[in-house]
């Protein structure tokens, strides 16, 4: 177990600011609010929180170091990200209020899709990277990493909801469909700024 309580404050803080802040995740739970509701949009929560505990242990486990032997691995990885980034901010940006056909109507993202997406997702790897190598000790390295793990999931699910309720909040203003439009390419455009640390790197 974590040996310190300021270290686990810590970590607890960092996990908080991280989860909470604007980030590829946080774009699309806010377009998912908006166009499917709270209640449609907790897979998609699920998924980003339990995905991203996954990502943290599979990192604190001994990925990092497969990246630090085969360092294209992890170029290869961040650009199939990026790619992947823009397809969704297409998809959001092209997304609208549900149709009369239930076969063509947009849905949201579902629990194994956003779990896999913190595979691609950049903002995820710096702050799997980063609490892995800023926050673990090396006493009881193998339980602490279930500690972080399970301490960035338990804050990040709430955190992540935050945005989703803001989304579900606004779906009566954005009632209208051309407002909905503007909304949804707003969130495009925020989600393929979130690649910018990625192309300055």
């Amino acid at each position: 177990m974590l040996s310190s309580l300021d270290l686990l404050y810590a970590s607890a803080l960092f996990a908080f600011v991280s989860s909470i802040t604007p980030g590829p995740n946080n774009t699309m739970l806010l377009a998912s609010g908006v166009n499917f509701g709270f209640r449609r949009s907790i897979p998609h929560a699920l998924g980003v929180s339990i995905g991203f505990m996954v990502m943290v242990v599979a990192v604190g486990m001994g990925l990092a170091e497969v990246f630090k032997v085969l360092p294209w691995a992890y170029t290869l990885l961040r650009w199939a990200g990026a790619s992947y980034l823009l397809y969704l901010a297409w998809k959001i940006a092209h997304s609208g209020p549900p149709s009369g056909d239930s076969s063509e109507a947009p849905r949201p993202m579902s629990f194994l899709g956003a779990a896999a997406f913190q595979w691609v997702n950049p903002k995820a790897w710096i702050m799997a990277i980063g609490a892995i190598t800023t926050y673990v000790p090396s006493q009881g390295y193998v339980s602490n990493v279930l500690v972080i793990a399970s301490l960035f999931a338990l804050i990040n699910l709430p955190s992540v909801c935050v945005w989703v309720s803001c989304g579900s909040a606004l779906r009566n203003v954005l009632s209208e469909p051309r407002w909905l439009r503007l909304f949804n390419w707003a969130m495009a455009l925020m989600l393929v700024a979130s690649l910018y640390p990625l192309l300055k790197a």
